[in-house]
This record gives structure tokens, C-alpha cells and sequence, in this order.
């Protein structure tokens, strides 16, 4: 593998939303940026393990656990096209880089956010973290 994750980068990324994997979906259904959260590179078997939030132009509907991520944000990640964006807290998908059919070990980074921004990111999730939806994208 030629890339180390680090949370707060970007990658492009095919994210299955639990609501299509609960409709007994496989496949995300675009490529979108999502964020390294967690990145783990596991002592017994040197696996890194990723955890990956979506990010996503359309607001939160009531509910949701999302974050608006600032201009000086999207700008700093890559995403300065975009008006408006959130990151979603309230779901991910859990993925093995060796074992990934989505990640390839030259996998291209997006951009990064600042570390006060993952640090707030991470706080977040953390506190949701026992009521968040995982996909599993890996058998």
C-alpha cells in the first residue's frame, strides 16, 4: 500500500447509505467525497481499518445528526465547487484498505480538513457513535 490514511482527508468513494443497504443494497450508487475519520492500522495482521463519513450538498432532515462544513473548510478539502455541504455523523461505512473492492492502494486524496475541524468531527461522532448506523463494505 503506498498511501497512509489519516483522518480528516478525503477520498472519492462509493457510499452505501444504511437506508440502501437496508433495502438489501450492495453498491453505493455514486462515487462522493467522504471523510477518513478513523484510520487503524491493526498490530496482528497490518490491516488498516477505515471508518468513512459522507458528505453530502443536501441538508439534514430532521433527526439527522450532520455538521455544515465551513466555507474555509470545503475550500481547504477540494471542495470549494460546492455552495453548501454537511458531513454526516450519524451513519458510516467501516472498510478494510487491503481487503476493499472500493479503495486502490494508490487511492488519490481529495484534500484535507484542519485538525480543529476533525477534532470537532471526531467529538461528534464519538458522542453518537452508540446510536450510528455501520455499513460493512467488506465480506
Amino acid at each position: 500500500m503506498s498511501h497512509e490514511f489519516r483522518p480528516g482527508e478525503l477520498i472519492s468513494y462509493p457510499y452505501l447509505w444504511a437506508w440502501q443497504q437496508q433495502r438489501g443494497e450492495t453498491e453505493g450508487r455514486k462515487q462522493r467525497p467522504v471523510c477518513v475519520v478513523i484510520a487503524i492500522r491493526s498490530a496482528s495482521d497490518g490491516n488498516t481499518h477505515l471508518v468513512l463519513l459522507a458528505i453530502t450538498t443536501q441538508p439534514p432532515q430532521a433527526g439527522r445528526i450532520a455538521l455544515e462544513i465551513p466555507d474555509i473548510e470545503r475550500r481547504r478539502a477540494g471542495l470549494g465547487d460546492l455552495k453548501q455541504s454537511w458531513i454526516v455523523i450519524d451513519e458510516y461505512n467501516y472498510d478494510i484498505v487491503e481487503h476493499s473492492w472500493y479503495i486502490a492502494p494508490n487511492q488519490e486524496v481529495l484534500g484535507r480538513f484542519s485538525k480543529s475541524f476533525v477534532m470537532k468531527v471526531a467529538a461528534m461522532f464519538s458522542k453518537a457513535r452508540s446510536q450510528s448506523g455501520r455499513v460493512k463494505r467488506f465480506d
